[in-house]
């Protein structure tokens, strides 16, 4: 926990940028009756039936310091997509960077064995050099700044009904596209200190 919160009161420094990556996932589901569109003094009524029409993998990216996002839609959540995101994050949204601080949760397709699954032994030690790799603690994954900004993707986009992966990728694209141009950053207070006195219980206790 205390290596999560040093790393997020290093100050900015564009040639080792903060990036804080979470995934979750979205079920797409069609509806089976025309929904009666808005009518004066009543809202929209929708069906509850629905069919399912497959589930597609987000992967969120976070530069909490400089305001910007990204969401990758994939079809699966495993080491080759991951290492993908990873490959794009590296080469096309922080090229010039000499190294890409990652704070992301500690899952079994999160670290450098995914490169060497995806890509050719050199790519993939090229690609391990690109990152510093910090791990949220179990049960401690509000620790990822990334999770606070899942939090708004829900709340803005993704609750409600969508019928294919293309309609996902176009709204969450312009969700993205908006928050960009917002540049809306995160303002986290939560310190080291903060931590050894309101999460005391968390310590372990040593007797004289």
């Amino acid at each position: 926990m205390e290596d999560v919160l040093d790393v997020y009161q290093r100050p900015e420094d564009p040639q080792r940028p903060l990036v804080c990556m979470d995934e979750t996932s979205k079920q797409q589901v069609k509806e089976v009756r025309e929904i009666l569109p808005l009518q004066p003094g009543e809202v929209a009524r929708q069906d509850y039936e629905y069919e399912r029409n497959g589930v597609s993998a987000l992967f969120l990216m976070l530069a909490p310091l400089q305001g910007w996002r990204h969401v990758e839609v994939r079809n699966q959540r495993r080491r080759l997509e991951w290492a993908q995101c990873l490959k794009d994050l590296a080469d096309v949204h922080f090229p010039e960077a000499e190294k890409i601080v990652l704070v992301m949760d500690h899952l079994n397709t999160h670290g450098p064995a995914s490169f060497y699954e995806a890509f050719d032994p050199e790519e993939a030690r090229r690609l391990t050099h690109r990152f510093e790799f910090h791990y949220t603690p179990k049960h401690g994954s509000w620790l990822n700044m990334a999770e606070i900004e899942l939090s708004v993707l829900q709340r803005q986009c993704l609750n409600r009904r969508m019928a294919e992966q293309a309609m996902l990728i176009r709204e969450t694209t312009a969700w993205e596209a908006q928050r960009n141009q917002e540049a809306t950053t995160v303002d986290w207070r939560f310190t080291t200190a903060n931590a050894r006195i309101k999460l005391k219980r968390l310590y372990p206790a040593f007797k004289n």
